[in-house]
Parts: C-alpha cells; sequence; structure tokens
C-alpha cells in the first residue's frame, strides 16, 4: 500500500487526506529508507531546510518495493502535489512514462535524465569529487592498497569507483584498488551486513582505506573499517561523524541543494537537464571536526591544487559513463 505523508513546518506528520493543501511540492525517497545516513537523507535535508526557511509543507513517500514507482508517481500528480522531486536513476524509465499524463505538473529527477518538457533532471560529476577522495585515500595510506564497497552494479556506482581509481593512481601509480559491488538488484542499497563482509575481505586483501558509496550498504562498511582500526571515507552527505577519526573524508554530493531548490521554485521550476559539478561545488569532500586531524596540511593542498586543475580543465577526470570503460581499473 501507498502511504504518502505531508510534513508540515511544524514537523508533524499525517496521513494525506483529500483535504490534503493542493500545491505542496513532494520527495520521493529511493529504496534503502530516508535515514540512510547518505543520499536519500541528503534529500531530506533539502526538504526540511526549505521547510525551516519558509514554514511551508511538503508530501513524501518511502519506497518500499520497486512495484510501487509508477504508482507513487501517480498518486503524488493527482494530489496536486508540483513538483514532485524524486531520488535515483532507477525512476528514470517509469517518469518517462508518467510524465506527459501531467503536463501541468513538474517533476524533477536526481541522478537521470528524463527528455520531458516538464521534467528537470539534475546529474551530478561524481567522478570528480571521487577523483578526490581517491587521492586522500593514496596520500593516507600505508599499505599501498585501498579499496572501493559499491552498491547496485550499475554505470553509476562503475562512474564513483572510476574516478576513485583515477585519483588514487594519480597519487600511487603503483597502488592496488580493490573494487566489489554488492549485487545486481536494489537490494544493493540496504545491505550493511553484506556491506561489512566486503569490507572485511578487502581489509585481508591488505587494504586500509576503502570508499563507500553503497546508500545504507556502506554504514556496515564504516562500522567494519572503524572495528578493525583503519579508514573508511562514507558519501554523499558528510559522514565524517559516524565514526569520528575513522572516517577520512566524505564525498559530498549536493543532493540536498537539488531538493531544496526545487522546492523553492515550486511549479515555476525550470526544466532540461542540470549538471552539478566541481566547479558549481555540486561535489566535494568534507572537512570538518570529525576529521581535521586525519587530513594533513599536505594532503589538503595537494587535493585542492588538483581541485583547481579540474575546475580549469586542465586536469580532466574520465567519465566511465561516456563510454563504459575506465582507465585507472577494471571491473
Amino acid at each position: 500500500m501507498i502511504r504518502i505523508r505531508t510534513l508540515a513546518g511544524s514537523a508533524a506528520a499525517f496521513a494525506l487526506s483529500a483535504a490534503g493543501a493542493l500545491a505542496d511540492p513532494a520527495l520521493i525517497f529511493d529504496l534503502g529508507g530516508k535515514f540512510d545516513k547518505s543520499f536519500n537523507e541528503a534529500a531530506y535535508n533539502g526538504a526540511q531546510r526549505w521547510v525551516q526557511e519558509t514554514g511551508g509543507s511538503y508530501k513524501e513517500l518511502e519506497m518500499q518495493s520497486e512495484a510501487q514507482r509508477e504508482q507513487a508517481l501517480r498518486r503524488l500528480a493527482e494530489t496536486g502535489a508540483n513538483p514532485i522531486v524524486m531520488t535515483g536513476f532507477a525512476f528514470g524509465d517509469v517518469l518517462n512514462e508518467v510524465a506527459p499524463d501531467y503536463p501541468d505538473t513538474r517533476f524533477a529527477i536526481i541522478d537521470a535524465v528524463v527528455e520531458q518538457p516538464n521534467v528537470r533532471s539534475v546529474i551530478f560529476s561524481e567522478h570528480q569529487g571521487s577523483y578526490l577522495v581517491g587521492m586522500m585515500a593514496a596520500m593516507a595510506s600505508k599499505s599501498g592498497t585501498v579499496g572501493f564497497v559499491g552498491g547496485m552494479d550499475i554505470p553509476l556506482i562503475r562512474k564513483f569507483a572510476c574516478g576513485y581509481a583515477q585519483g588514487v593512481k594519480a597519487v600511487k601509480p603503483d597502488a592496488t584498488v580493490v573494487i566489489n559491488m554488492t549485487g545486481t538488484t536494489p537490494a544493493a542499497w540496504a545491505d550493511p551486513v553484506k556491506g561489512a563482509e566486503l569490507a572485511r575481505s578487502q581489509i585481508s586483501q591488505g587494504a586500509d582505506v576503502i570508499y563507500a558509496a553503497a546508500g545504507s550498504t556502506g554504514l556496515g562498511v564504516l562500522q567494519a573499517a572503524a572495528d578493525e582500526n583503519i579508514l573508511s571515507i562514507g558519501v554523499d552527505s558528510n559522514q565524517n561523524h559516524l565514526h569520528p577519526g575513522k572516517v577520512l573524508t566524505s564525498m559530498i554530493k549536493r543532493v540536498d541543494i537539488a531538493v531544496h531548490d526545487a522546492f523553492a521554485a515550486g511549479a515555476a521550476i525550470e526544466t532540461g537537464t542540470v549538471l552539478a559539478d566541481l566547479k558549481g561545488d555540486g561535489v566535494g569532500y568534507a572537512l570538518d571536526e570529525h576529521n581535521a586531524a586525519l587530513v594533513t596540511a599536505e594532503m589538503k593542498a595537494a587535493v585542492d591544487e588538483a581541485a583547481a586543475r579540474i575546475k580549469s580543465g586542465e586536469t580532466p577526470v574520465h567519465d566511465y559513463m561516456t563510454d563504459n570503460t575506465c582507465p585507472a581499473a577494471s571491473f
């Protein structure tokens, strides 16, 4: 059963009734849960910031299964929600079918491109941010072996892995990058036990820094790394605080800004494709009190210099999704 909740500025939540506000924006979270400490939670934080700024309310829905995608979109459109924002590439095909049926509704999708006149597509240069944290991993590694644990094995996550490997190799050309994906179905985003198992396997192969790009599965990776006294790297949201002194950094992906800006624009949201890259601060790395002792001045200077070169175009980072190849790693 699909249940839609309306979250008001007072933080109250209740089941949607026929009398619900018709101009509310809406947010649909992908599988893995709203509080995954990563991708979905970044979206939630963006919506909450909009609530705090405006006192407005919005409808939200947490996906429970793949079968709910189309029903969720249609139900929200029929309530008058506008715009409707959704997180995750997996909404792409469904939105392409649904959007033409609701021409007066604006939709925004994160991590996919849907070419419909009433859709805003937001994509990120994850490979650029991953390159920077890859450099940091290589500089922090004592063994010369680092790891990557992805969620569902899809081109988007390979894009993260490839950028990471390029950053590692830029610092240590002879470094070993161990890459594992959690699975081939959406369940791969919500399996912290499997994430921990993969992390321990990589540690047994000598990895002493592991980057997780796997939704809530990554929480298991970060926990296993902390338990084994090695460093981890978080993703999407700033995850440094989850294990202070053990998370080297987090690759920040500003999903929160994408959601906030969509809500702020309302029904007047501009459609078309938007690229959030390093130059526009759409991606980056996190530095705060929880990892400051881990990031040396030399490390920060090197990464910031590389970031400047990437922004200027002097240092190109290969995007796996352009040709399904990676110059720094094999899949």
